[in-house]
């Protein structure tokens, strides 16, 4: 059994930092997810959503994030495993790409539910 090694956990935590600088220095999908969670926690915090809305508000900005980040790296490796163009390779791809369509319009679904009743209540 390996003994644990704080110091390793540590450089495990820095090495996943870099993967988040990476992810969003690089990528301009990222840069949009980035900017529209900015966007929703300003309009948050101006509404005054819940404690429960903001739970859901969190994951979906974590997932919608966590999401970009695989398929990013999973857009990489299929790019190092089949530089020619394979109809597979392709497929997987456009998978992960949907995945993060998936996450999308879920959180675009969550912040519906929890911003449109709030703005509704202005008019």
């Amino acid at each position: 059994m390996a003994k644990f090694s704080i110091s390793k956990r540590l450089k495990s935590f820095t090495f996943a930092w870099r993967g988040i600088v990476s992810l969003v220095r690089n990528e301009h999908n990222a840069w949009i997810h980035c900017f529209a969670a900015i966007a929703v926690v300003a309009a948050g915090l101006a509404l005054g959503i819940s404690r429960g809305e903001w739970i859901a508000v969190t994951v979906c900005i974590a997932g919608v994030l966590a999401a970009e980040a695989f398929n990013t790296a999973i857009e990489r490796l299929v790019d190092i495993v089949s530089p020619d163009y394979d109809r597979q390779a392709g497929a997987v791809k456009d998978m992960a790409a949907g995945a993060v369509l998936l996450a999308a319009i879920g959180a675009a679904v969550v912040g519906l539910l929890v911003f449109v009743p709030r703005i509704a209540a202005f008019f």
